[in-house]
């Protein structure tokens, strides 16, 4: 492109200007929004991971990338537990199933479970594969603990996202029936 220049005391801003003016205007794109996961205790009462249902409702299933657990002390985190699909292989993952904790599925490679203990705040982050419609969520978090009960038991209890801390636990309702308890 070329720029006419008249007579301008300001010729030389204006041609070094014009360049820039001229470029195209950068791509931007919609921030991808992370969506709710939610966290229930699979037959054993082990934590077991998902998506929330008004996300399937909001979204439809989707399609599964991975799943890492992290344990959140104050800024630091540690890695509990992860496991990933391979790059051509993947399942649809809906609101009435879940992925376990520690989940041992031979073929998929996945790092060794660290053990889940009480009082400790976690969080889960569900990575997906990209949707086919603008908005849909990359990933799925949500954070969770184990409560101990008096019997020595262990309890999943899901805490809100903005969970700071492990005494939030405490205050947690349980996600699943007394039956349903980790020794």
């Amino acid at each position: 492109m070329r720029l006419r220049v008249h007579s301008c005391p300001f010729a030389a801003l204006c041609l070094a200007c014009g360049a820039a003016l001229s470029a195209p205007a950068p791509l931007t794109l919609a921030p991808l929004r992370t969506g709710e996961a939610e966290v229930r205790a699979a037959p054993g009462g082990v934590p077991c991971f998902t998506l929330a249902e008004r996300e399937e409702r909001r979204s439809g299933a989707r399609s599964f990338q991975a799943v890492t657990v992290t344990a959140l002390a104050g800024k630091a985190r540690a890695t509990m537990w992860a496991m990933a699909m391979p790059a051509g292989r993947t399942f649809p993952l809906m609101f009435s199933m879940c992925v376990p904790y520690a989940g041992r599925v031979p073929s998929l490679p996945q790092e060794n479970a660290e053990l889940l203990e009480a009082g400790k705040l976690y969080e889960v982050l569900i990575e997906v594969r990209p949707g086919d419609t603008p908005g849909q969520p990359a990933a799925y978090a949500g954070r969770f603990c184990l409560a101990r009960q008096a019997d020595g038991s262990k309890l999943v209890r899901m805490l809100a996202p903005t969970a700071r801390s492990a005494a939030a636990c405490a205050a947690a309702a349980p996600v699943a029936p007394p039956a349903r308890r980790v020794q």
